[in-house]
């Protein structure tokens, strides 16, 4: 059996994966580390409050104040001194540009894209992969060259911060945020009126899903459909 290696998608504007510009890394990594922080922030006890009630705490209240990113850091190993997939490369670079054009901006999306990093089979529900992000930080390290001074070995240390679309993280947090699938003859205006008995609110849902002209609605699409009122 062919051994899972660490595959990375790009993805376009909509969150749709780039299957054309997909790519395996060369060698997978020996570990990964995933970190994430939630805020919590403290409610004072001091002062008045303790004299009105005239007992004292171990440990502030604290309140959630929101959670961070997840980050994604990986160690990718490369090297070329023999062939790759049957192919001489001669460049290391070859291999470690799919990753440095990660970070340059792209044209139609004015930002580096985000990307999906998948794993092995299918893995459980809430597991570290398939992991959605941006490449936040990208150190490399050439450690052994040709006689021309071409790279053939190195070690390229990488930060993916988690990256969310706003509308689909609301949707799995907020059970009154659903969907609707448009069929043929649908109209923002009837889907307001399915949805709120208001035909009149229907910029609530192009808002949502920024629809830039509300008349062109393809079949097929998924809109979302926000709380209202």
């Amino acid at each position: 059996m062919e051994l899972a290696k660490i595959e990375i998608t790009p993805l376009d504007k909509s969150g749709s994966r780039l299957e054309g510009k997909k790519f395996k890394v060369l060698f997978n990594p020996n570990s990964y580390s995933i970190s994430k922080t939630v805020a919590w922030n403290s409610i004072s006890t001091s002062g008045p409050a303790i004299t009105r009630t005239n007992r004292t705490v171990n440990a502030p209240t604290l309140f959630f104040a929101g959670g961070g990113s997840r980050l994604l850091n990986l160690e990718l190993f490369y090297d070329v001194t023999e062939p790759v997939d049957d192919v001489v490369s001669g460049d290391v670079r070859k291999e470690t540009n799919k990753l440095v054009e990660l970070t340059r901006i792209q044209k139609d999306l004015q930002r580096p894209p985000a990307v999906e990093i998948a794993w092995g089979a299918a893995p459980p529900a809430s597991s570290d992969f398939p992991f959605t992000g941006v490449l936040s930080n990208l150190v490399q390290r050439f450690t052994l060259f040709s006689s021309d001074g071409r790279p053939l070995r190195a070690t390229l240390t990488i930060t993916v911060t988690e990256f969310l679309d706003p509308v689909l993280d609301q949707r799995q947090t907020d059970p009154e945020f659903t969907t609707r699938r448009i069929k043929r003859g649908d109209t923002l205006s009837g889907i307001a009126a399915e949805n709120y008995r208001d035909p009149s609110v229907w910029r609530v849902i192009a808002e949502a899903n920024h629809l830039d002209d509300p008349r062109h609605l393809r079949v097929g699409w998924t809109l979302t459909i926000p709380k209202h009122g």
